[in-house]
């Protein structure tokens, strides 16, 4: 199972830091993975890939007791649960690590019996790159899970999604990912968050709140003189758990009509009729200089009438306060 050159077995961590929020502290903790390795890639907003093969003998231990030592420093130095997958490549520590509750170090151990134990019951949605469009187009020909994928022939893959991507979900099944871990800092990004003062369950409060978040971002980009080509929402839940999606935008935008459709859009994509939401984070990404944003002419009125008030209602808030106007929704 071995993905790595040579007869070294290559040894990658799965770090998701739990109940993260400040942009700040993240960079301490890549900080922190560093001094074990230098192999560390950010997975903004709160996880990180980190290869520690070359790092085993100078630390005279194995992966596994390195992972505990890392979430023991992180409990310890900042008060933050985290959890780690353990395996001999980025996806299936990413899957090690999301396959029980959170605050843990799970191992996957280096054995195809032991791979193909833990692949064949996992639905396809499991692997990383299968989204909802390519689950659904396998399920069709009854292949749901893992184990099925990994029965059936590449060239019955390579009909269904194509030669590339046949190949890709072919590997994958069976617990081959040759991605190197690749040394990255975490992409520039703006962040505004939302607590609710109890768990809130109302689709139209939600969605107040959501209008409200993309009024303060519209506002940091603009002020920033920034544009986001893609938004990801994130979902705190009562059991502490959150889920994340990401959207990118058509043209990059600090329009915050446009950038509130789009957390709509996410929002309602996500079917939140009876969780009980704790709060929101509404973060910024793909963010390039205003003037380098293009911007399709629509000759649409009624755009040019919401641009020129969105100006004139920044300036009021430059001069009175960001509280001086709101959304009378939000």
């Amino acid at each position: 199972m071995t993905t790595g050159a040579g007869s070294l077995m290559q040894q990658i961590l799965y770090v998701h830091f739990h109940d993260l929020v400040d942009e700040q502290l993240y960079a301490h903790l890549l900080a922190l993975l560093a001094e074990f390795t230098p192999l560390v890639q950010a997975l903004s907003p709160d996880a990180a890939l980190v290869d520690v093969t070359g790092s085993l003998r100078y630390f005279g231990t194995d992966a596994l007791a390195l992972a505990e030592r890392i979430r023991a420093r992180t409990g310890g130095l900042y008060g933050l649960r985290s959890t780690i997958g353990v395996a001999a490549n980025p996806m299936l520590a990413r899957m090690v690590a999301v396959d029980g509750p959170p605050s843990a170090v799970r191992e996957l151990p280096d054995d195809l019996d032991a791979v193909t134990d833990f692949l064949a019951g996992k639905p396809a949605a499991a692997l990383h790159g299968v989204g909802p469009a390519t689950a659904r187009t396998l399920s069709s020909y009854g292949l749901d899970s893992v184990g099925r994928i990994a029965a059936a022939p590449l060239g019955t893959l390579q009909r269904i999604l194509g030669a590339a991507a046949g190949r890709r979900l072919h590997d994958a099944a069976r617990g081959l990912d040759p991605t190197p871990v690749v040394p990255a800092a975490p992409a520039r990004s703006i962040r505004v968050e939302h607590g609710f003062p109890q768990d809130e369950l109302d689709r139209d409060r939600q969605r107040a709140a959501l209008l409200a978040l993309t009024d303060r971002l519209g506002l940091r980009l603009r002020a920033e003189e920034q544009a986001a080509g893609a938004l990801a929402l994130t979902v705190r839940y009562v059991d502490r758990s959150a889920t994340t999606r990401t959207r990118g935008l058509r043209e990059a935008s600090a329009h915050t009509p446009t950038l509130t459709s789009l957390a709509y859009e996410l929002h309602e994509r996500l079917g939140l009729q009876r969780a009980r939401v704790r709060s929101f984070a509404l973060r910024a990404e793909q963010l390039v200089p205003a003037e380098l944003a293009s911007r399709q002419l629509l000759f649409d009125p009624a755009d040019e009438r919401a641009r020129c008030l969105e100006a004139a209602v920044d300036r009021a808030r430059t001069k009175f306060g960001p509280a001086a106007v709101r959304p009378a929704a939000a």
